[in-house]
């Protein structure tokens, strides 16, 4: 390994570049309490990757915007945000990824019983986003959010 490499293998580590992960899952309407069926595709960017295991990532979200009146009795607009879940489930235990090898984990993540279903309102709102992750040495390569949907249990 030259000196660029090892250059580039600390820039990738720091960045996440180390691979590129694609999620699946289905269904994207899940009910609070069901099970979700989920594929993650991870693909080794250059230099053989060492990961500690594959994760989903499922996290809810928040944002309510109301009005308050700040110190000196002026209304201001004010938009609050709070996280209501952010678990990770482990679909595959580490593994060695070869220099641009593509590997394929299936796995299944139960949405929690307890979880507030999506909805949008006038000033509030609650969403709902998944992602496929790598966790490896330094930033971990992932997939990016997408939004999926929850319905409250029938």
């Amino acid at each position: 390994m030259g000196f660029f490499d090892a250059i580039k293998g600390a820039v990738n580590a720091a960045t996440g570049g180390g691979a590129k992960v694609a999620i699946e899952f289905s269904p994207d309407v899940i009910a609070a309490g069901d099970t979700l069926s989920v594929k993650v595709s991870v693909t080794s960017t250059g230099a053989e990757m060492k990961s500690n295991g594959i994760f989903v990532d499922l996290r809810g979200h928040e944002k309510i915007e109301y009005s308050a009146s700040d110190q000196q009795g002026k209304h201001r607009n004010r938009t609050d945000y709070a996280n209501t879940l952010d678990e990770a489930f482990q679909i595959a235990p580490g593994i060695v990824i070869g220099a641009n090898e593509t590997k394929l984990f299936e796995g299944r993540v139960t949405v929690p019983s307890s979880a507030q279903p999506s909805y949008r309102g006038v000033r509030a709102s609650h969403t709902w986003e998944i992602r496929g992750r790598v966790d490896t040495f330094g930033n971990d390569p992932d997939s990016g959010f997408r939004p999926i949907r929850v319905t409250a249990k029938d």
